[in-house]
């Protein structure tokens, strides 16, 4: 079965946040979970989309499949280098904030006849 994909790394969103939106489209095809992610008011729902549409283009361009259709057959998000900052905070104290990072991996492939 031929299939897709697209790699979107280091997104400045964190990983929880992108699951979220992310198990809203497994499974589903091409043009359901487009119009899913745009009425998801989540700050992911267009960097998913995006992605989503490059993995279209890919099947659509490298390996000839039929648009139409397409399946999201895996999706998943994966943590990417976390990015490491201080907060000042009462009597002289630090604290750590992590500002996490993801890598958002969409897989299409075409669904199989009858």
């Amino acid at each position: 079965m031929q299939e897709a994909k697209a790699i979107a790394r280091t997104v400045r969103i964190a990983p929880r946040k992108v699951r979220l939106v992310v198990d809203l489209i497994r499974g589903k095809q091409v043009g359901e979970a487009v119009a899913i992610l745009r009425h998801t008011p989540k700050a992911a729902s267009p960097v998913v989309e995006k992605v989503l549409k490059s993995a279209v283009a890919n099947a659509e361009h490298n390996y000839d499949l039929d648009v139409n259709n397409l399946v999201i057959s895996k999706v998943f998000v994966d943590e990417g280098p976390t990015l490491k900052r201080f907060r000042p905070r009462a009597q002289g104290r630090a604290s750590a904030i992590n500002k996490r990072t993801s890598h958002i991996t969409i897989v299409v492939s075409e669904k199989k006849e009858g």
